[in-house]
């Protein structure tokens, strides 16, 4: 991975004479002034620091050196990143007062963990905005941070592609029961091979015309409902805190319910799109899957802490629910046994989101939030400013105004 360039030496020509001549001889007095004037050099103005956690820029080396021109980027090491060492530095201030926070690299700079209000308490009361990588956020406690009036930006857009196509990769699996078909052929087993040939097509069934129910139509949500409705004709109905407008809703021919519980009934494949939040309750359990058709599959490619998985395991053997698809997991990099263990249960490593465009997507997203924060300009993907007030709001942005946030996904 490149290195961070060198951060560019600080502009000392203030130091200067303004004149193209050095200065020779005595200084000659005014004769109306009776003692000389000591003249000192202003000191340079104060340029924003940003506290730049993680691997260095790797895809966008331009964009970042934009950012060197007006910034000052203070870089900890990675054992200075781990949790107690990170809190320690905060405390002692050795950072110094910085304004942003910017995290481009979803695999490197979270090694301090939760952040949570032990460490938001710690920052500097200047920090503005802290930007990262990856779409969801149940690692941050986002109250907390517009609690401190600090805006938090996520990389949502950036992966919404990426994690549509897995989605729609999971709803064949979950309707083709291709994870069957997939292990009996690599068991090189003549005798599995024939019964998944025989037997599979008994239970599998085509998407189109079935019903697609979202939880979720924030970016990935709504990017995964146009590839279903468009690829296979299904029908879809969601919910959501927002309803999409009339002419989105058209687009994919979707159904609005305000709650959860009246939408699941007329589900054949629920989809789980949406962010958990910082306390971590499941959002599927026991109760909830009961609410689904006998039958029914299940896909989550959003957080895995959102699945009682023991629940959803119960509801495979039992055949309330025919298959699931989970490219996340409660307990990452662990997960469960009795799912793992099914062959009806498609199972991915937190991949959804991972392609190279992703990566590109993350690293200029958080360097753009952090840049239009910082000049006093809305950010591109704020997920906490409905929870900071007015004036809170309006003096992040500089505008005096307050803006809505990226939504779900």
């Amino acid at each position: 991975m490149n290195s961070i360039p060198n951060i560019p030496q600080a502009n000392l020509s203030y130091l200067s004479s303004t004149t193209s001549q050095p200065f020779v001889g005595k200084l000659i007095r005014p004769p109306s002034q009776t003692m000389p004037i000591a003249m000192s050099p202003s000191p340079p103005p104060t340029r924003p620091r940003i506290l730049f956690l993680g691997d260095g820029i790797q895809y966008s080396p331009d964009i970042y050196k934009r950012l060197q021109s007006h910034f000052d980027f203070v870089h900890p090491t990675k054992d200075d990143r781990h949790r107690p060492a990170f809190l320690h530095h905060l405390r002692e201030g050795t950072w110094g007062d910085f304004q942003a926070i910017m995290r481009p690299s979803w695999h490197s700079g979270g090694e301090m963990g939760k952040w949570d209000e032990e460490l938001i308490g710690l920052l500097p009361h200047g920090v503005r905005v802290s930007a990262s990588a990856g779409a969801g956020y149940d690692w941050v406690d986002v109250g907390c941070l517009a609690d401190h009036g600090i805006l938090y930006c996520n990389g949502a857009s950036a992966s919404t592609e990426a994690v549509g196509d897995m989605a729609l990769y999971y709803i064949i699996s979950v309707f083709r029961q291709t994870t069957a078909s997939l292990l009996a052929a690599r068991s090189l087993s003549r005798s599995q091979f024939y019964a998944a040939h025989h037997n599979l097509p008994a239970v599998s069934r085509n998407p189109r015309s079935h019903t697609l129910g979202i939880v979720g139509l924030g970016n990935i949500g709504m990017c995964t409902a146009r590839k279903a409705y468009a690829a296979f004709g299904m029908k879809i109905v969601y919910h959501d805190i927002l309803r999409k407008s009339p002419e989105l809703e058209a687009s994919v021919g979707a159904t609005f319910y305000t709650s959860v519980d009246e939408m699941l009934p007329h589900t054949d494949c629920l989809l789980l799109a949406t962010p958990s939040d910082f306390s971590g309750r499941p959002f599927l359990t026991a109760d909830v899957i009961a609410l689904l058709p006998r039958g029914a599959r299940f896909v989550n490619v959003a957080r895995g802490s959102l699945v009682d998985e023991e629940a959803l395991a119960d509801a495979l053997e039992s055949g309330h629910l025919s298959a699931a698809g989970l490219d996340v997991h409660a307990a990452e990099p662990s997960v469960s046994e009795r799912l793992a263990r099914m062959p009806n249960v498609t199972m991915t490593c937190h991949t959804g989101g991972g392609t190279v465009e992703t990566r590109v997507g993350f690293e200029q997203l958080a360097m753009e939030n952090v840049e239009r924060v910082l000049r006093g300009e809305e950010p591109v993907s704020a997920v906490n400013a409905h929870l900071m007030g007015r004036q809170q709001a309006g003096s992040v942005y500089g505008d005096g105004t307050t803006h809505g946030t990226n939504g779900t996904g």
